[in-house]
């Protein structure tokens, strides 16, 4: 089954179960869900954790979590609160304390031999000596996760980038997050951590600004630089921004060993506003 089928049948039915389950008692809730009977009288949370539940809307992520963004209720949860390696999705924090400290996103930014992966060897065609603005830095680290980018923005940031990576765990803990820690700007350290929880509220937050809202969403760009003839085209790592079917108001994919492939995004599903959060998918 797609992935937009399998959150479809999340949105529709988990909000078919909160409904139902809203107008029953406080302390005990019934509920039939996708045809079978679930245990009667037992609290509603246990209910969207029954193991009949989760099978039916199985999605293959270790950690996962599907929020109505304006109830808070949840469609969908699998290993929430567990803290895990977050890869990439880091960038969504990079890109926000950057934003807060209102740099000049014109400034010119020159790639450096510092902004290379040394710990994983990972490849970019950001040569050293390609020069971008600040505000392209950032929308290469955020569509297309980027690694020289998101590096050179943290290694440009007011104090350099234990500053940067400082502001970071700030920020998280500004917005309440007490399992979300970061060691570096691009998500290529394994000791970067969250939960799907707290990641639901980092994309809720980083809905507040809006070149994140433009630059994850945006589809591709095409990237002049010294070192080419021609543009180079960059796309965004998560394809389903291309699709029409899916509404899609910010996204951000990742990948390390450690992490596996995770995706967060903001969407609306089926009329639904919601956040979706999958982590270490197979």
């Amino acid at each position: 089954m797609r992935l937009i089928d399998k959150l479809l049948r999340i949105v529709v039915l988990g909000g078919a179960l909160v409904v139902a389950v809203s107008s029953a008692s406080a302390d005990t809730r019934h509920a039939a869900v996708a045809g079978s009977k679930l245990a009667a009288s037992v609290p509603v949370t246990e209910i969207l954790q029954d193991p009949v539940y989760q099978r039916r809307l199985d999605l293959k992520s270790s950690y996962a979590l599907v929020v109505d963004e304006v109830t808070g209720a949840r469609l969908y949860s699998k290993n929430a609160a567990a803290r895990t390696p977050i890869a990439s999705l880091t960038k969504l924090m990079t890109a926000m304390v950057v934003l807060d400290a209102k740099l000049p996103m014109d400034t010119r930014i020159t790639i450096t031999k510092d902004d290379f992966d040394r710990l994983r060897g990972t490849s970019s065609r950001l040569q050293a000596g390609v020069t971008l603005t600040r505000r392209e830095l950032l929308h290469l680290a955020l569509m297309s996760s980027e690694n020289r980018a998101a590096s050179a923005l943290a290694r440009t940031y007011p104090g350099g980038r234990s500053a940067c990576i400082a502001a970071m765990n700030r920020k998280a803990r500004a917005l309440g997050l007490r399992q979300t820690h970061y060691e570096d700007s691009t998500g290529l350290n394994g000791h970067n951590v969250s939960t799907a929880e707290e990641l639901a509220k980092i994309v809720r937050a980083a809905h507040g600004y809006a070149l994140i809202k433009e630059f994850t969403t945006c589809p591709s760009r095409q990237q002049p630089t010294k070192y080419s003839a021609h543009p180079l085209e960059y796309k965004n790592t998560n394809p389903l921004v291309r699709k029409s079917e899916w509404d899609i108001a910010v996204s951000k994919t990742g990948y390390i060993n450690e992490a596996g492939r995770c995706l967060v995004m903001k969407a609306r599903i089926a009329g639904r506003a919601v956040i979706i959060v999958l982590l270490n998918s197979q």
